[in-house]
């Protein structure tokens, strides 16, 4: 691993020295090799979270990876000189910036791995950060959170410039967006939905179908690009991404034989319904399996209606059921809270909480459950049981999506379906959702409820073009106006 870091970092300074030649070097007496170093020795600096104790693993590792010998009071010294300041945390390292004013010339190729120079410097960060993280006798949050910010911030100017995803050819000077490598369409939707009895009882007898899973290996690339080209869920990806460097830490000091942080992945998705919460729960099952955390990587999705009967001892049954059909992946329960809905002693909703309880505990390294539902109702389902509190920790909240989230939602959405609205109903569709928007209550749904719009438009452009003699394909396509009004 450092052998091959080391490399990595070592072709970094060789791009560098590449784009000096080409004239995209700084106009001082400093190299491109000095300022990438500078520009990683503070970055380290900024990443380091100060402990009693000594920093000699620290020392020791700026010494091997960037040829620095620092004791710990210059390292100190520099760190709070160099990085503990409102800018720093704010501010594009130096060197990203000439890389990327040499990735948008068009005279810079893109890297063996089919990335552009900047997107190759950005991997060095973040390789380097979290084995630099890893290194010592301890992780703490704030060296993940500070990890996390910092190169979300530079992934956002290089997205922001168009130079993030992988591409194939050239880089054009226009920095037109390269498409990221696409997922096979099986991968897409690794779903099993058992969401009714049926389903259940099939789960039952061991023949609940899991999705075939493409042959196409899924990269963790492919999955992030998936991530990041979902509408809106900033804070969401940003949590994700979290999560992600803390698995790569911890897989780090497991491979170095040192002391494993405790670490609950169960999770709470909280929010109101059709704001991607079964979405992003399908590709994070799929990133554990990248991240070799789960064996399989699939989603098993269920309801109450999955797990409880009506009699004494079915429920624990059904329930048992449906869960070994999720080992190894996830198990997505939605609208969780109505499993500790009863009141009256005769609902056999806590039955299935339990039995779930113990499975969780008996498979620890084999199934991650993540539970759903409205905010409020979901923190009084997790505070209704002493084990759900000791296992759910981790919350992730989903905001509704402004006006011109679910427009853009609606654009994709009618691209995906092969429509197309005209300028007019581009206009119309703008103006209604920002109303519906401002006007949404506890009972609006999202993303569903433009789908339900769509599916409405579709039905009244159904009934106007069929009275026509003769049908075009733009007409076939085309959603009017009056398509497209309620």
């Amino acid at each position: 691993m450092s052998t091959n870091l080391k490399q990595e970092l070592n072709d970094c300074y060789m791009y560098g020295e590449i784009i000096s030649q080409q004239g995209f070097g700084p106009e001082t007496d400093i190299t491109m090799r000095e300022m990438i170093k500078f520009d990683l020795l503070q970055y380290l600096a900024y990443l380091l979270d100060t402990q009693d104790g000594t920093l000699y693993p620290e020392l020791s590792f700026i010494n091997s990876y960037l040829g620095e010998y620092f004791t710990s009071e210059r390292l100190m010294r520099f760190k709070y000189d160099r990085t503990e300041n409102e800018k720093f945390a704010t501010n594009v390292p130096r060197s990203f910036t000439y890389f990327a004013n040499a990735d948008l010339s068009g005279k810079s190729a893109y890297t063996t791995k089919g990335f552009s120079k900047s997107r190759n410097l950005y991997n060095i960060f973040l390789s380097l950060g979290q084995t630099f993280i890893a290194c010592n006798s301890q992780v703490s949050q704030n060296e993940i959170d500070r990890l996390t910010s910092y190169t979300g911030m530079i992934e956002k100017f290089l997205r922001d410039h168009h130079l993030f995803e992988a591409g194939k050819g050239p880089i054009k000077v226009t920095g037109t967006p390269v498409s990221p490598k696409k997922s096979s369409d099986k991968s897409k939707n690794s779903t099993i939905k058992a969401s009714n009895p049926k389903a259940a009882l099939e789960a039952m007898k061991g023949q609940l179908n899991k999705e075939e899973v493409s042959e196409e290996d899924v990269t963790l690339e492919d999955l992030m690009a998936e991530l990041n080209e979902l509408t809106g869920l900033e804070e969401v990806k940003k949590e994700i991404k979290t999560m992600i460097n803390i698995l790569k830490v911890k897989k780090l000091r497991e491979e170095r034989g040192m002391k494993q942080p405790e670490l609950s992945l169960h999770m709470v998705f909280s929010g109101n319904p059709g704001t991607g919460k079964t979405t992003v729960a399908r590709l994070l099952a799929k990133i554990y399996k990248c991240l070799k955390v789960l064996p399989e990587g699939h989603l098993v999705e269920v309801d109450r209606s999955s797990l409880v009967e009506g009699y004494v001892g079915q429920t624990a049954t059904k329930t048992k059921a449906v869960v070994e059909s999720a080992l190894g992946g996830v198990l997505f329960i939605d609208e969780a809270y109505t499993l500790t809905a009863g009141k009256d002693g005769k609902d056999f909703g806590q039955e299935a909480v339990d039995t779930i309880l113990k499975m969780m505990e008996d498979n620890r390294d084999n199934l991650i459950v993540i539970v759903a539902g409205y905010t409020e109702l979901m923190k009084e389902f997790v505070d209704s049981n002493p084990g759900l509190r000791s296992r759910f920790n981790k919350y992730i909240f989903f905001k509704d999506y402004s006006g011109s989230q679910l427009y853009d939602i609606f654009i994709s959405m009618c691209k995906k379906q092969e429509y197309e609205p005209n300028e007019a109903g581009k206009k119309h569709v703008k103006e209604y959702l920002e109303q519906l928007s401002e006007s949404r209550d506890e009972n609006f749904a999202n993303a569903r409820e433009v789908r339900n719009y769509i599916e409405r438009a579709i039905a009244r452009q159904a009934t106007r073009i069929v009275k026509l003699d003769e049908v075009s394909d733009k007409q076939l396509k085309t959603l009017t106006k009056s398509d497209l009004t309620e």
